[in-house]
C-alpha cells in the first residue's frame, strides 16, 4: 500500500478564524488529508460551522459545502473526542499563551499530533519550528519531546512567524555559501496578518501603522532557532548572523513585502546570487509534496517587481518572489522579496509541514 492509498484524518482547532478558514480551503480537496472535525471556542461549540462562521467568512472563495453542516466542537473541553476523530490537528486558536501551551500539550499527550500556527511553543527547545525547505532535519527533536510528554505518537510542531518567511528563504542559501554576518529587514505587512479585513479594520484604509507589537522581536530571534542545531538538549539556536528589523502595517489585504540588506564574510557576485536562487529547492520539492511550489524562489528581472497584488499568489501563494537585487553602499547587497502571509506564512506553510512529516513517517495512519 502506498502512502496515499488511505487518507489521514485531520481536525482544525480554531476553525472559525482567518487562518482556520484558509486551512479549510486548503484541506477540503486535499489528496492526502480528509477533514473530519472542526473545533473552536466555547461560544461556537454546538453550532453548525455555517452558523458559527458564516457571518464572518473572510475568504474570497465560497465556504465549501462539506463543512457547512459540521458541528463545531469545543477545542478546550472536547480534546478526547477531537483526538479520537483525527490522526492529527492544525491549531490556529487564539488564547493566552500559557493556556495555549497547556492545550497543545494536552492534544499531544492524547496521542494527537499538533501542527501549530501559534507562537506559544516556538521557544520550547524540543518543539521543532520548521520551514520545510530550510530545516526539515529539526523534526528529529520530536523523539525528545515525546519522551518528555510521555507520548508515543503525539507531538507538537510549529511554524515560524509570517513576518520572516519572505526574507529568510532567500537568505538561507546565501548564508550557507557565503557566511552572512548581518542583515536588516524592513517588512511591510498586510492587514490579514492581524486577522483583519478592511471591513473589520476601517482605520487601516489610507493609513500606515509603524508598529506591530512583538513582531520585530520574532523577526530577529526566530531565524536563529531555524538556523540552530538539534542537540540532546533540544534545538539550540544559532548565535548569528545578527538580524535587525522594522515591521510596519500597510493597507493591503494579503502579502508581506520585505526590503532586505545583507553583508557576508565573502561578498557574492550579483549574477551568482541569481543562479543560487534559481537552483535552490528543498526536500518538499524533491518529494513532490502536494502543497510544495515547484519553484520555491522566483526572481523577477523587471525593476518594479515583485508587487504585492501581482505576485502574492505565485504558485498557489507558496512561492517566494524576489526582485531589485543590487549592491548597497552600507551592506554588500539589497533586494526586495514577497510572500503570501496567510498561505506560505500561515495555513499553507502548516499544511506543507504536515505533508513533510507524514511523508517521513512521523504520523502513522490509524
Amino acid at each position: 500500500m502506498t502512502m496515499t492509498d488511505k487518507k489521514w484524518k485531520v481536525g482544525i482547532v480554531g476553525a472559525t478564524g482567518m487562518v482556520g478558514q484558509r486551512l479549510i480551503l486548503l484541506l477540503h480537496k486535499h489528496p492526502w488529508f480528509s477533514l473530519t472535525v472542526l473545533a473552536a471556542s466555547g461560544r461556537s461549540a454546538g453550532k453548525s460551522y455555517q452558523e458559527a462562521a458564516g457571518y464572518r467568512w473572510f475568504m474570497n472563495e465560497p465556504m465549501p459545502d462539506m463543512v457547512k453542516d459540521k458541528t463545531v466542537l469545543d477545542g478546550e473541553k472536547d480534546v478526547a473526542a477531537i483526538a479520537a476523530q483525527a490522526d492529527f490537528i492544525f491549531c490556529a486558536v487564539e488564547m493566552d499563551k500559557d493556556a495555549l501551551r497547556a492545550l497543545e500539550e494536552s492534544y499531544a499527550k492524547a496521542e494527537c499530533p499538533v501542527f501549530s500556527n501559534n507562537s506559544a511553543h516556538r521557544w520550547t527547545p524540543d518543539v521543532p519550528m520548521i520551514i520545510p525547505e530550510l530545516n526539515p532535519d529539526h523534526a528529529e527533536v520530536i523523539a525528545q519531546q515525546r519522551r518528555r510528554l510521555g507520548a508515543e505518537r503525539g507531538f507538537i510542531a510549529v511554524k515560524s512567524n509570517c513576518s520572516l518567511q519572505s526574507y529568510l528563504p532567500p537568505l538561507w542559501p546565501l548564508h550557507e555559501r557565503y557566511g552572512m554576518t548581518k542583515a536588516l529587514a524592513c517588512t511591510y505587512q498586510a492587514i490579514s496578518g492581524a486577522g483583519k479585513t478592511f471591513g473589520t479594520w476601517p482605520e487601516m484604509a489610507d493609513n500606515v501603522i509603524p508598529l506591530i507589537k512583538g513582531e520585530e522581536d520574532k523577526s530577529e530571534r526566530e531565524p536563529l532557532k531555524i538556523w540552530g542545531k538539534v542537540t540532546p538538549e533540544g534545538v539550540i539556536p544559532a548565535q548569528g548572523p545578527s538580524i535587525t528589523s522594522q515591521c510596519i502595517r500597510v493597507p493591503v489585504t494579503d502579502g508581506h513585502l520585505a526590503a532586505v540588506f545583507a553583508s557576508f564574510e565573502k561578498k557574492p557576485a550579483i549574477e551568482e546570487i541569481k543562479d543560487i536562487w534559481a537552483g535552490f529547492d528543498g526536500l518538499p520539492q524533491r518529494l513532490s509534496l502536494p502543497t510544495a511550489p515547484k519553484r520555491f524562489l522566483r526572481y523577477f528581472d523587471e525593476e518594479d517587481r515583485p508587487q504585492t497584488r501581482l505576485d502574492r499568489d505565485l504558485e498557489g501563494g507558496m512561492a517566494i518572489s524576489i526582485g531589485r537585487l543590487r549592491p548597497d553602499s552600507q551592506y554588500d547587497i539589497k533586494f526586495v522579496c514577497l510572500s503570501h502571509n496567510t498561505l506560505r506564512g500561515a495555513a499553507g506553510g502548516n499544511v506543507l509541514m504536515a505533508e513533510l512529516l507524514c511523508s517521513q513517517g512521523y504520523i502513522p495512519q490509524a
